[in-house]
């Protein structure tokens, strides 16, 4: 069977990280990235799951908590200093 030449771009450490990973697994690029075409053409399209990264319950939570902070600020103690604020932590 013929082949033929991919050229693509991907930022150096990212490069080196795989290649790293594929010589651990007994690869080469060329290899690995034809076995994820392979897998991509018997699947019917791309091998894994593809989707924005949402942020998690503990993010989420901050932000609305945040967002009550900008709502009421009257609610919540300011400080005019950041050494304030830690000198009341490590003294409380």
């Amino acid at each position: 069977m013929a082949t033929t030449n991919i050229n693509v771009r991907v930022d150096a450490n990212l490069k080196q990280s795989a290649e790293a990973l594929f010589a651990d697994l007994g690869l080469n690029m060329s290899t690995a990235i034809t076995m994820f075409l392979k897998s991509a053409v018997n699947h019917d399209g791309i091998p894994f799951e593809v989707k924005r990264m949402s942020p998690n319950a503990e993010t989420k939570a901050a932000l609305a908590e945040y967002d009550q902070m900008k709502l009421h600020p009257e609610n919540y103690k300011r400080y005019d200093s950041f050494d304030d604020l830690m000198n009341e932590v490590l003294n409380a």
